[in-house]
């Protein structure tokens, strides 16, 4: 009978070819694996905080913490997925509106601009019926928002309002027409307007804000930035039947998602390959980086993860008229033309492109550029199929 060598022998034999079996594995997508995890050098208690945020980001949300009546989502992680937590996806979220007499209107009445197309119902113990919310026959106006990813951008947060304001007027001096403007928003914890940041309309201009808006209009979560539940179709009648009435949300909960989000590290760069580097320099040479601005630096910060770092969003974070590309909503100042650039990090895990993943290919999405980007576009399709190439092998390798 053959004797079987012990199982700590075997594993010692083995050991070197499942090691380079991994590395070989490891090789085919480098920095994969890495998406989702921490800024680099965090404390002790600030990764701490970065690990109960992640939590509560995952928190499935139930009628006894304050979900809906209505709501889009049960949890943040629900929406934010891709390629790992805190990343995006392709789910979707429906934004109406209408015009009278030439100016915007977001349709408060009937609910407002955002649909929410979930309610608590008797399967989560609820007797009243709430009704999802469609688009009404008023609205003239209805497009769709894809859930973007949230890597990153804990360096933007940090970066001063000085800093893209400075930038605003460089692009502004080279008078071609691209630049890009900083859209003022209210801040309501520093009780005054300072630069929007996150959003497709750069909209929100902190991660705390975001965090807050996000509770209480994608799930239903009231909370003291915003202690108002949205009324289901605008039928605030239909209130006096929400179980969860009040404030929902008055713990650590918003601060919670925002450290989550503060402490979520860049994504990963992929493999830069000599194509990949000649299509920097052509991306450059047909005008891209006047939007998508590959660096940036945050300003000073007592956490040093944050302290001066410079990062490569590939946006400069302004609103650009995008012509046709627009999506007829508008928010604050910003027209219905008009968009937030969108970052490229992250860009080769994508499937699909745009804010509503109307372009299934990168070669669709450049070509669907408007407005303040046509002449990069007809540059773009002006050149020769080399060139395209590099090009195309440079974008997926952010």
């Amino acid at each position: 009978m053959k004797r079987l060598l012990p199982f700590a022998v075997l594993c010692a034999l083995l050991a070197p070819a499942l090691f380079a079996g991994r590395q070989r594995a490891v090789a085919l997508i480098p920095r994969l694996l890495r998406f989702g995890e921490p800024l680099p050098g965090l404390s002790p208690a600030l990764l701490a905080r970065f690990e109960a945020g992640k939590l509560r980001f995952e928190q499935l949300e139930t009628v006894e913490s304050g979900l809906g009546p209505l709501f889009n989502s049960r949890t943040c992680g629900e929406c934010h997925l891709a390629p790992a937590m805190g990343g995006g996806s392709e789910r979707m979220v429906t934004r109406i509106g209408t015009t009278v007499n030439g100016h915007f209107d977001p349709l408060t009445r009937l609910g407002g601009s955002l649909l929410q197309v979930r309610t608590i119902s008797v399967f989560d113990g609820v007797e009243h019926d709430f009704a999802v919310e469609v688009a009404p026959p008023e609205a003239t106006i209805v497009t769709l928002r894809r859930s973007t990813p949230l890597f990153g951008l804990g360096l933007v947060d940090a970066t001063p309002d000085s800093t893209f304001i400075a930038l605003a007027a460089q692009q502004a001096a080279r008078g071609d027409g691209t630049a890009g403007r900083v859209h003022m928003v209210d801040n309501a914890a520093a009780g005054m307007q300072t630069m929007g940041k996150f959003g497709w309309k750069a909209q929100v201009p902190t991660l705390f804000q975001f965090s807050g808006d996000a509770l209480v209009n994608e799930m239903g979560i009231t909370n003291p930035g915003f202690p108002d539940e949205n009324c289901p179709s605008g039928n605030c009648a239909e209130l006096q039947f929400n179980p969860r009435p009040g404030l929902n949300e008055i713990g650590p909960g918003v601060q919670a998602l925002t450290d989550f989000q503060s402490f979520l590290a860049a994504p990963p760069r992929g493999a830069i390959t000599a194509d990949a580097i000649a299509g920097e320099e052509v991306f450059n040479a047909i005008g891209c980086n006047a939007c998508h601005v590959s660096t940036l630096q945050t300003g000073s910060n007592p956490n040093p993860a944050l302290d001066r770092v410079t990062y490569h969003p590939f946006s400069d974070f302004f609103l650009h008229d995008m012509g046709a590309l627009g999506d007829g909503i508008e928010q604050g100042s910003a027209t219905g033309r008009e968009i937030r650039t969108a970052p490229l990090w992250g860009l080769r895990v994508m499937v699909t492109f745009l804010h509503d993943v109307r372009a299934k290919t990168l070669e669709d999405a450049i070509t669907a550029h408007d407005g303040q980007a046509r002449a990069s576009r007809d540059r773009f399709t002006a050149l020769s199929e080399a060139d395209r190439a590099r090009l195309l092998a440079f974008l997926k390798s952010l």
